[in-house]
């Protein structure tokens, strides 16, 4: 049985997402993320930064969403979330999966915790890099709406819907309370609406308990 450490509209979202669609038995392992349970030494004894979320697969310990990702998709290349591996279109999606990861998540921790990323008490250097974060990351999700509107299709890699998409929706849903959410470009838009329609997402929204608005 696969076991999902998560906290609601976390990153353990993406995971969450991909489980779903998969169709996966699994379980939900809440991280009291607001209790400091993963800071907690049980918890770090299976992602020693502290970070949500973690998947256990029998003996696999696994941390960092992209990887989680990846590996679901390869242990179940049936469900065809990812394209065939060696080809021309699976680089493609590597491209995508880790600019998320190391570009546009990454750059998230410093919209919201603006004030870890500068010297104790110095409010106006955080609202600073809060603002310059905010900056990078709408040209991040001018990148994204960019792509989509590149191949007219209703996914980021096109006509099909892969392990990306979910993770795509994640961050777009974390942008909801930009002074120009993602949410209001064209083309993230309708990306957005049918992101939403998916039954998998519908009930991760429903189990996560995640109140409006959800992108």
């Amino acid at each position: 049985m696969i076991h999902l450490h998560y906290f609601p509209g976390n990153a353990s979202m993406t995971p969450h997402l991909l489980l779903r669609e998969l169709g996966l038995p699994f379980e939900l392992k809440y991280v009291d993320r607001a209790a400091g349970a993963h800071k907690r030494a049980e918890y770090l004894k299976l992602n020693p930064n502290g970070l949500i979320p973690v998947l256990v697969d029998g003996d696999l310990v696994l941390y960092e969403t992209a990887a989680i990702l990846l590996h679901l998709v390869d242990t179940h290349p049936a469900a065809g979330l990812a394209p065939e591996v060696g080809s021309a279109e699976r680089a493609v999606f590597y491209k995508w999966l880790i600019w998320l990861a190391n570009s546009v998540q990454a750059m998230m921790p410093h919209y919201f915790y603006s004030d870890r990323m500068v010297a104790p008490g110095n409010a106006a250097a955080a609202l600073e890099v809060k603002a310059r974060a905010e900056a990078r990351l709408n040209a991040m999700f001018d990148q994204i709406d960019a792509q989509l509107a590149s191949h007219g299709g209703p996914w980021l890699l096109g006509e099909r819907f892969s392990a990306l998409d979910p993770y795509a929706l994640m961050l777009c849903r974390w942008s909801r309370g930009f002074t120009r959410p993602a949410r209001s470009l064209p083309h993230i838009a309708p990306f957005l609406e049918r992101m939403l329609a998916r039954p998998a997402v519908q009930k991760v929204f429903e189990v996560e308990e995640l109140s409006a608005p959800l992108v």
